[in-house]
């Protein structure tokens, strides 16, 4: 499975877990959400940095690849 959809899979798992406990807590429903979106940004950054650091790597790949110049863009950065 590719990193980004991993790491995608695990933050809305993460959302949706906090987002029901707290609605099952009594939480409104629109601050059970701001919650358990921070609440799930915080456990993702902090217990997940190697599969963060595998999509990062992965779009930085992806970007270096595209960022590849043509022999006209080569030419006009020589002038």
């Amino acid at each position: 499975m590719r990193p980004w959809i991993a790491y995608t899979l695990v933050r809305l798992g993460l959302f949706a877990v906090f987002f029901a406990l707290l609605f099952l807590l009594g939480v409104p429903w629109w601050l059970a959400a701001v919650l358990a979106a921070a609440l799930g940004f915080l456990v993702a950054y902090i217990f997940f940095r190697g599969l963060r650091a595998r999509v990062a790597a992965e779009l930085a790949q992806a970007r270096a690849g595209s960022a590849a110049q043509t022999s006209d863009e080569a030419a006009e950065d020589r002038d």
